[in-house]
């Protein structure tokens, strides 16, 4: 498949070379888009140089200013689409997700998914290191969404994916308004609502080694609230609207 990993950086100069290293000799064919939303520390500009050295099929899409992780999806998304990619990847560039498990999760979409998703939470996954409150604040959080919308996805909250690209261009990727943890939620939901495959692949989810992370608390109590909402719209709302209103004699 022609497949695009999309890498949304933030001053993430420290682990960029490394990054781009290890998901070339995972994914040789693969092509690669960095998305850098203006990073001070020269993310960008290192990109570029390793692309130079290193044969090119790494491309720099600079955007001005930070405007969040869902934003610089759809942007690749958008890209991704519109150059005839079949397989587009969602990545982090801190490491966390280890980009030896990309051919599994590409050959899970060659071989009829919709969207494959690393997940920590299927047999074999796993999270090494995590404290516990954070494993069950995580953990948490995926069986509420999964609860609350019907979806039958174990880690909905993952950020290591790959999506199909007939599916993900059947999507209004401009009604997708959610950030971090939300945004992974409401693009399973999506495909979920439209009856796509969603397969899980086990993975080992790290921590961070170098830099900081972009996730906040804040990010993660918005993702439920919204949540909470597109149940409320899809379950309720929606159903009211349409019930047959009395006739009046």
């Amino acid at each position: 498949m022609k497949s695009l990993v999309i890498l949304p950086t933030y001053n993430e100069a420290e682990n960029i070379f490394e990054v781009l290293d290890r998901v070339r000799a995972a994914v040789p064919a693969a092509e690669v888009l960095v998305v850098d939303d203006g990073s001070p520390d020269g993310t960008a500009e290192l990109a570029e140089s390793w692309a130079a050295d290193h044969g090119g099929r790494v491309s720099v899409l600079r955007r001005a200013s930070k405007s969040g992780l869902g934003s610089a999806y759809r942007a690749g998304f958008a890209h991704g689409l519109a150059n005839g990619f079949d397989a587009l990847i969602e990545m982090d560039s801190d490491l966390q997700h280890d980009p030896a498990a990309l051919p599994e999760l590409i050959a899970a979409v060659a071989n009829g998914a919709d969207l494959s998703i690393g997940s920590r939470y299927v047999p074999g996954g796993s999270i090494p290191n995590w404290p516990k409150h954070r494993e069950w604040l995580s953990r948490g959080g995926n069986r509420y969404a999964a609860f609350v919308l019907g979806l039958q996805v174990r880690d909905a909250t993952a950020g290591f994916r790959c999506y199909g690209a007939p599916m993900l261009s059947s999507i209004d990727l401009t009604t997708v308004t959610a950030d971090g943890y939300g945004f992974q939620i409401e693009m399973a939901y999506n495909i979920s609502r439209r009856g796509g495959r969603i397969v899980e692949v086990p993975i080992r989810f790290s921590d961070r080694q170098r830099g900081t992370s972009k996730m906040s608390g804040r990010i993660v109590f918005e993702a439920l609230g919204l949540v909470s909402w597109w149940a409320l719209r899809d379950r309720v709302l929606r159903r009211r609207s349409r019930q047959p209103h009395p006739v009046s004699s």
